[in-house]
């Protein structure tokens, strides 16, 4: 038994899933489920303002998806956390709901119990999947030789702690246009076009 309750949040146009999930978590001890909306747009005028713990969101929404608003909420409002209920399970879908700050990606096939776990899961830090999901990135990871330098390595490294390339160039001594440089060229040997994509790829191809 949890001795705190979780204030929830769904974000999901179809009517009677989203009755039926506010039905399952507002009767589940140490749950609550006061907010419901059919749409990212209303969701993104409300949610901000609400004492939100998680949010639970479809993707595929009417105007704006799932990971629109997702990117959003999460950059207005770190404190709050996301867990993609959806039926998407192709890669590109989790790996931009990863990207946007997700901390979780199930599937609406998830049983109620298992929902709730999850639930608890991301409350308490944990990031869960469901297990297809879980398997799809498992098998995407591909082992190959690696086309980078050490010196764009260690660049990489640093966009993935979060850092600008004037502060990478501050720590490693180099001038700004230098780095500017590697990082264009990590972005060419990676096939990518901006910082989420070298990093998401860098890690599914075991570089970092």
């Amino acid at each position: 038994m949890m001795d705190q309750t979780i204030h929830l949040a769904i974000v999901e146009d179809d009517n009677e899933i989203r009755q039926a999930l506010c039905m399952i978590i507002d009767g589940s001890p140490g749950f609550t489920c006061k907010y419901a909306f059919p749409d990212g747009e209303s969701a993104l005028a409300s949610i901000g303002n609400l004492p939100v713990d998680i949010v639970l969101m479809d993707i595929d929404l009417p105007g704006k998806s799932g990971i629109e608003v997702t990117r959003k909420l999460k950059s207005e409002n770190p404190e709050i956390d996301f867990i993609m209920l959806t039926v998407q399970s192709d890669d590109d879908s989790i790996f931009k709901s990863l990207c946007a700050g997700a901390s979780g990606y199930l599937l609406k096939e998830t049983s109620p119990s298992n929902l709730l776990d999850h639930i608890r899961e991301v409350y308490m830090g944990g990031s869960p999947m469901s297990s297809k999901i879980a398997r799809r990135i498992i098998n995407s990871f591909r082992v190959i030789q690696n086309p980078l330098s050490n010196r764009e390595m260690e660049i990489l490294e640093m966009l993935g702690q979060g850092l600008n390339y004037k502060d990478i160039a501050k720590d490693i001594f180099l001038s700004p246009h230098t780095v500017k440089t590697h990082i264009k060229n990590i972005y060419s040997k990676l096939h990518v076009k901006n910082r989420a994509e070298a990093i998401y790829k860098a890690i599914k191809q075991n570089l970092i």
